[in-house]
């Protein structure tokens, strides 16, 4: 089989699993940030992000995020995220598919630039919600730390609104195993009767990362989803170097 086609069999067969696991019988996370670094895994790589989240209003979110690097002519970074929420007390499913492509490559001292685009469908309709591109921009300080400029449009399908989207946020890596990461990011060019959408939204989280495998998360932001509530977020990412090379 072409390492290519290994990668999404794979890929697909995750989802489907993970779908499983939000939506069933269960009951039953860059990661859980929101505002995305230019960089990408290495070719022929693959990683499973997750993370729990829960606001002080009841809101609640169960995230999985696998995603694999294939070659498509350059390298690709093909993300199908699954989201199981509650918000004001209604669950709902939904798979977010994600394409992303380094136009140009961080280095310390000047800034980096990709380009990003998906959406969001309900899983039980199939209907399609939400559509955006991005634009991460990424400005290497020095080895430990980097600043991550986002800018870019959101189609809200169920409203037929459309928004600019935007984020700032810096990371510093502290020690060997620790990562601070400060963001603020929210959205602009709603109505009025749309404030809420609009709010600012910020979050801060210390990444624990004790090998190249495996990291850990601890978030806490506000307003995350808009609404005026303090979240913390529990998350992981566990990596797959060498997939299908």
């Amino acid at each position: 089989m072409l390492p290519l086609t290994r990668a999404l069999t794979a890929l697909l067969l995750a989802m489907i699993g993970l779908v499983l696991l939000l939506s069933g019988e269960a009951g039953a996370a860059n990661g859980a940030y929101a505002v995305d670094a230019t960089d990408i895994s290495e070719l022929g790589s693959c990683k499973l992000e997750s993370w729990w989240s829960r606001a002080t209003n009841t809101d609640f979110s169960a995230v999985a995020n696998p995603s694999c690097v294939v070659d498509l002519g350059r390298p690709f970074e093909l993300t199908l995220q699954a989201s199981r929420a509650r918000a004001d007390g209604d669950w709902s499913t939904t798979l977010s598919p994600k394409l992303k492509t380094v136009l140009v490559p961080t280095a310390i001292g000047r800034f980096g630039l990709a380009i990003e685009a998906g959406g969001s469908y309900v899983a039980a309709s199939g209907n399609n919600t939400v559509a955006f591109v991005t634009l991460p921009a990424t400005y290497r300080l020095s080895e430990t730390m980097r600043v991550n400029l986002n800018a870019g449009w959101l189609w809200d399908r169920t409203i037929d609104q459309h928004y600019l989207s935007y984020g700032v946020g810096f990371d510093w890596k502290f020690t060997d195993t620790l990562q601070l990461t400060l963001e603020g990011f929210g959205l602009s060019g709603a109505p009025d009767d749309s404030a809420g959408k609009i709010r600012p939204r910020a979050q801060a989280g210390v990444r624990w990362r004790p090998n190249e495998i495996f990291s850990m998360d601890l978030i806490v932001g506000h307003n995350i989803t808009g609404e005026n509530a303090r979240w913390i977020t529990l998350g992981t990412t566990v990596r797959f170097p060498e997939a299908f090379k």
